[in-house]
């Protein structure tokens, strides 16, 4: 046990930068989206559950976390899938949330999301590779000619209904509305030498966007909101003598990024993810 505190202590330790991939894209709402937010104050004839906004542009947004937080539940069950024995969900905390992490640095799903299992004595966390910053809204001004009575956004209204009194518990959903767009923005840090398991990361991820097409981003999926398509994905290698360069030479820096477009409708070619990676390693494939 004392050894493998020892292998963990000193896979923390070294995390070298050698490179970034940068992925964008375009995310499509195909359905209303809700992702709410806490309500500080009630008002009578107010919405019973509005959408999260960005407090200086009041424009609705999707946060990375709740991205990132997909994903990750996503991939956490397909792991969980293949070996429930060694994959499973833990609980931390008391709280009454299941989810898996660990502190094995192969684990493909906490390499790649992290993992903060390690008491603050063992110091075991695994730094994320994956950064999912807010995607924000990419058509506003499209969406600021739908009349429907609020910015940017629609009001759904529902009705839940008791199976034995038959009464009703009408309520009002604010939904970003069919059609809108976000930008798609994330960061995979390069830090190991190993260049296949850098590619299984990444087709790891690439699978997880396609999935996540087929599930529901927000609140209430089961009642069809939040289903998303994702277009002009992007995959974008940059060496790290790309952020050495100074300004005088900013013209040289397009010798040190590779692009690679991605469309999730096609087989996504391995050979291609292994270029870019031997690419962001000095590689000339």
């Amino acid at each position: 046990m004392k050894a493998m505190e020892g292998i963990m202590f000193a896979v923390n330790k070294n995390k070298p930068i050698l490179g970034k991939i940068q992925i964008t894209g375009t995310v499509h709402c195909l359905t209303g989206l809700h992702i709410g937010k806490a309500q500080d104050d009630w008002q009578i004839g107010g919405l019973d559950s509005p959408v999260v906004r960005d407090p200086m542009t009041y424009e609705p947004y999707i946060p990375g976390s709740s991205f990132r937080g997909k994903l990750r539940a996503i991939f956490e069950r397909v792991e969980n899938g293949k070996d429930p024995e060694k994959f499973q969900f833990n609980r931390y905390s008391g709280q009454e949330v299941y989810r898996h992490e660990c502190t094995d640095p192969s684990c493909k799903v906490c390499r790649l999301f992290g993992a903060t299992k390690g008491t603050e004595k063992e110091k075991q966390n695994i730094p994320s590779r994956l950064m999912v910053r807010d995607l924000r809204l990419k058509n506003r001004d499209e969406l600021e000619t739908i009349d429907t009575g609020l910015q940017y956004t629609e009001l759904k209204f529902e009705n839940a209904l008791d199976r034995v009194t038959a009464a009703a518990n009408p309520r009002q959903i604010e939904r970003v509305p069919a059609g809108a767009q976000f930008g798609l923005d994330m960061t995979y840090t390069v830090e190991t030498e190993d260049q296949e398991q850098t590619t299984e990361d990444l087709q790891n991820l690439l699978m997880l966007l396609k999935l996540v097409q087929d599930d529901a981003i927000g609140g209430h999926g089961a009642r069809g909101y939040g289903k998303i398509e994702i277009t002009d994905l992007t995959l974008e290698a940059r060496q790290l003598a790309y952020y050495q360069a100074t300004v005088e030479k900013a013209e040289e820096k397009k010798h040190f990024v590779k692009l690679l477009p991605i469309s999730l409708k096609e087989k996504i070619e391995v050979e291609a993810l292994k270029s870019l990676i031997q690419f962001i390693h000095g590689e000339n494939p």
